[in-house]
């Protein structure tokens, strides 16, 4: 489904990733974990088209869609659900479903598509008047995911999912993770809490300082004694 090939980017002449690579298939999620400054992020950007990538490839639906402009990249079906829950405060949750729907034209499918994520996230539908700056951190973060949703995605592309959420919220967002999983819909997740991160994936990259350090199956990462001693503490 994803294909990401030795790719190199990073920030105008700071490079960051010095040929990275990684696949996400159907049916998965994956995990892209590491120390900070590692490029976890770094790569999420330069699949959406948000950074250059400089050399290497990235492919997506056997089509190949490096340097791709972010709204082809949409267009295909590839969603990115930036870090730090980017709502607008005066913005009411029907108006942020709404905008993420922008490449649908038809309004029937539309609507479809607004089922479909209330099927979701149903609290949602009960309070789609509610404005975000009424709703709390964890709500705005599921906001922030049902919006990227609305394209109804091929694959979701997720920065740091978790960043500043309670502990309650932490796994209501990770169940719900599986839930859309569970809905067809195959992630791509950068988390710190990588412990967690792994227990609910399939599959597993670790970055260190724009390389690929280990892959495998996530149940083999949260086993490797390596794996668990630089990266999981202990």
């Amino acid at each position: 489904m994803l294909s990401v090939h030795e790719i190199v980017s990073g920030y105008g002449k700071m490079e960051i990733l010095h040929g990275v690579s990684l696949s996400v298939n159907k049916g998965e999620i994956v995990s892209l974990i590491g120390p900070n400054g590692a490029g976890k992020s770094t790569v999420l950007k330069a699949v959406a088209g948000i950074l250059k990538t400089n050399s290497g490839k990235v492919t997506f639906l056997n089509e190949e869609i490096t340097n791709y402009p972010t709204y082809r990249i949409v267009e295909k079906g590839l969603s990115f659900n930036p870090q730090g829950r980017v709502v607008f405060p005066d913005m009411t949750i029907q108006e942020h479903l709404d905008m993420g729907a922008w490449t649908i034209k038809d309004r029937d499918e539309k609507e479809r598509a607004l089922e479909r994520v209330f099927s979701l996230f149903p609290w949602l539908k009960e309070k789609k008047k509610r404005k975000a700056n009424e709703m709390s951190g964890g709500e705005q973060q599921m906001l922030s995911l049902a919006r990227a949703l609305m394209i109804q995605p091929k694959l979701l592309l997720l920065d740091e999912p978790s960043l500043g959420l309670s502990p309650k919220w932490v796994k209501i967002l990770f169940d719900k993770i599986l839930e859309i999983k569970g809905a067809g819909i195959p992630c791509l997740i950068v988390e710190q809490k990588a412990a967690l991160a792994l227990e609910y994936s399939d599959y597993g990259y670790v970055l260190e300082m724009g390389n690929n350090r280990f892959e495998g199956k996530a149940k083999d990462l949260l086993k490797n004694p390596d794996v668990r001693r630089l990266y999981l503490g202990g």
